[in-house]
């Protein structure tokens, strides 16, 4: 199928965010006119707002409750994307509202080049926060998935109202006749490479996560924003659910511990964190203190994003793409060595 040659007007919401700027910066390389709905300057306000400025961003400050002016941006852009964090789920409410009222957001995209008729809404993951594959999946209803069931006694629990929150969305995008494209992109690679291996901090020790033999879907952060511009774009994606599960980025923790000691030249003592513990932590701490906890045991130790297959049908990035290449987790780390991206902090509150 033709792809769109077109150059699209794509908004995202929370582009100052941390998986939001690679989007950003992904959608201003590939020559796509870009638009960020963002708060109002103010202390919080992030210094990559000024480099978007000098980037041709349009920048429109606005709280999601401005309904009027989402509507006046949602008509100006043909793509909307939402990277808004944990705890601004719900709110993605209002951005459907809006698409709804705004009247040019609708109809099945095709390789026709319509503006009117191209347009959906692919919803980003921010997957360091949240168990993607999985609850991306059962929402989506691709297919029957028995996956939330065994976690019913330890990790699901603890966030229901989450999935619940993520199913609302999706329902209410479905009821709405919201041309969409769900992206599952699992695991943000440098969050996690900071988080597990410490780079930054010259210890002996290194922690792992139950066995350490799980294997997870770790993928750098701006090829999360690169194949994502794509695959808004691509009328194939269309009402359908995209996975971005690289081989060569399908790791476990000892299989990057051993990378890092063969690019570092070092050999760290592996500190092991039993599963009952993270299971107990899981049940004790209180929200959202429980909610990273429950992440490191369903994606290190259960190795959920892992506990399906994409077979011929499923759309899957780098079978979609495979002109273009995802950085490799081995790669990856010689940006740690040479220049490493600062750690960050995931927001759940």
């Amino acid at each position: 199928m033709a792809r769109q040659a077109e150059s699209s007007r794509i908004l995202i919401f929370g582009g100052t965010g941390y998986i939001g700027k690679h989007l950003v910066r992904a959608s201003i390389s590939l020559g796509h006119p870009t638009y960020v709905y963002t708060r109002p300057a103010g202390p919080w306000t992030q210094p990559s707002n000024l480099d978007f400025h000098s980037a041709g961003v349009h920048i429109i400050e606005g709280e999601l409750e401005e309904h009027e002016k989402i509507v006046a941006t949602l008509k100006q852009v043909d793509i909307v994307i939402s990277a808004l964090p944990y705890p601004q789920v719900a709110d993605q409410l209002k951005i459907i509202d809006a698409i709804v009222a705004a009247g040019n957001i609708k109809g099945t995209p095709h390789p026709a080049n319509s503006r009117g008729s191209k347009p959906w809404e692919p919803h980003v993951l921010a997957t360091t926060y949240v168990k993607p594959v999985k609850s991306l999946y059962d929402e989506a209803g691709i297919r029957t998935l028995d996956l939330l069931r065994e976690e019913e006694s330890t990790n699901q629990q603890h966030h229901p109202k989450f999935l619940e929150k993520k199913r609302k969305i999706r329902r209410a995008t479905e009821a709405a006749g919201i041309p969409f494209t769900f992206v599952a992109a699992n695991c943000c690679a440098a969050y996690f490479v900071n988080f597990l291996l410490h780079p930054h901090d010259p210890r002996d020790d290194i922690v792992v996560y139950g066995t350490g033999e799980a294997k997870a879907v770790l993928n750098y952060e701006e090829d999360i924003g690169k194949y994502t511009i794509k695959v808004a774009n691509d009328p194939r994606a269309c009402n359908r659910v995209v996975s971005y599960r690289p081989k060569p980025n399908i790791i476990s923790q000892h299989e990057l511990i051993s990378q890092w000691e063969e690019k570092t030249g070092r050999t760290f003592k592996r500190v092991y964190v039993p599963e009952e513990d993270l299971v107990k932590l899981s049940q004790t701490l209180p929200p959202p203190e429980n909610i990273p906890v429950s992440i490191l045991h369903s994606v290190f130790v259960k190795g959920d994003l892992m506990s399906h297959e994409i077979n011929e049908d499923d759309l899957e990035a780098s079978r979609l793409y495979p002109e273009m290449q995802f950085t490799t987790m081995y790669q990856l780390l010689d940006v740690f060595l040479t220049d490493p991206p600062e750690p960050a902090m995931a927001a759940f509150g």
